[in-house]
């Protein structure tokens, strides 16, 4: 096993981890996304004045892949990647990256997912009760704060392993 972290470098971890934030969110977000598209569908081919409110519900499970960009962005800064200069990362701080970037990559993935199911759900708000639609953001919205929180703390890890 040693071996293998020896090979693989801690700048490979850290890349890693990174790679797995962003590919989780989006895999979430496009499941939650195509969850909402389905349902607003059926809607809109019965009433396609309902489309803006629909789109607007089916947008939103879509920002946890950009939460997972955010991650991305970060941890291939703070190792250099993005200025040219990579920096030689020990295993520890390879597998401190890569734990950092736990958070929105679990939070994301799976929040886009749940946050999917509740737009989807909202979706016979819009149809029943098009001026009750708000409600159905609000209950994203909820969903949405745990992703939020989830980049924080990736955030907030991934900035001070270097430190």
């Amino acid at each position: 096993m040693a071996a293998f972290f020896e090979s693989f470098g801690g700048i490979g971890l850290a890349i890693l981890g990174a790679a797995l934030a962003v590919g989780l969110c989006c895999v979430g977000s496009a499941r939650g996304t195509g969850m909402v598209g389905e349902a607003a569908a059926g809607l809109v081919s019965e009433d396609p004045e309902k489309s803006t409110k629909c789109l607007i519900l089916q947008v939103l499970p879509g920002t946890q892949g950009l939460y997972g960009f955010v991650a991305l962005f970060i941890v291939l800064g703070q190792v250099g990647v993005l200025s040219g200069s990579v920096q030689q990362l020990t295993i520890a701080q390879g597998l401190s990256f890569f734990a950092a970037c736990l958070p929105i990559a679990l939070g994301g993935w799976l929040s886009a997912k749940f946050q999917g199911r509740v737009a989807a759900a909202s979706v016979n708000i819009v149809a029943k009760h098009p001026e009750a639609s708000t409600k159905g953001i609000i209950f994203c919205g909820i969903v949405e704060f745990y992703a939020i929180l989830s980049l924080v703390a990736t955030i907030m890890i991934s900035l001070n392993i270097l430190k």
